[in-house]
């Protein structure tokens, strides 16, 4: 029984792997997909990436309450929020857990998570995945960057160490952010995103 339990876990696990690894991510040089799809925000009310964004671009995370990457980045969440919008580009989280939806990735959990780390940008629900799909994003936190003209920048990571701030050498999403509001190619504009896997209904 143990046996078979354990070859059944594992098979779903190399499922949701193999899904993941299907979904392509959003080639660098694309324009702002599903720019006005309208998601519920932790406000209450409901708000488009176009919407977030600002003069000089947007930041779109895809984040949740629960995955143990996004809580150990979540001061380098607020950072690179913070940078976003001192550099006049807009910032929203996005929840795309359709998977976990009923339980701690709720609305109502989303909205207490955000009051307790002290969000103040958007966090919505991404119903039925779809702008992670639209996206290609596969796990949180993960990063897409766009520039005043919609076009994507950057994608991956916020920096180059996700697992241990301390050993942070170089963080990818600042410079960037940096470069492209200087009117510079942006140096590096993709790195691996490290994380929890998002949690598709299928």
């Amino acid at each position: 029984m143990k046996k078979m339990y354990a070859l059944l876990t594992a098979a779903v696990l190399f499922f949701a792997a193999t899904s993941q690894a299907q979904i392509a991510s959003l080639a660098l040089g694309s324009n702002l997909p599903l720019a006005d799809l309208r998601m519920k925000d932790i406000s209450g009310r409901e708000v488009s990436v176009k919407e977030a964004g600002k003069k000089n671009g947007v930041l779109v995370m895809f984040s949740c309450n629960t995955c143990p990457y996004v809580i150990k980045n979540q001061q380098r969440t607020k950072e690179v929020a913070d940078f976003a919008k001192q550099n006049d580009i807009g910032v929203i989280l996005v929840n795309s857990n359709e998977g976990s939806r009923a339980d701690q990735d709720s609305y109502a959990a989303m909205q207490a998570y955000a009051k307790e780390q002290g969000y103040d940008f958007y966090y919505a629900v991404d119903e039925g995945s779809r702008l992670a799909n639209a996206y290609g994003a596969t796990r949180t936190p993960e990063l897409f960057i766009f520039d005043a003209n919609g076009v994507l920048q950057y994608k991956g990571a916020i920096d180059d160490n996700p697992s241990e701030a301390s050993n942070v050498k170089r963080t990818h999403a600042k410079e960037a952010i940096r470069e492209m509001t200087e009117g510079k190619s942006v140096s590096i504009r993709e790195s691996r995103s490290v994380g929890c896997t998002i949690k598709r209904v299928r």
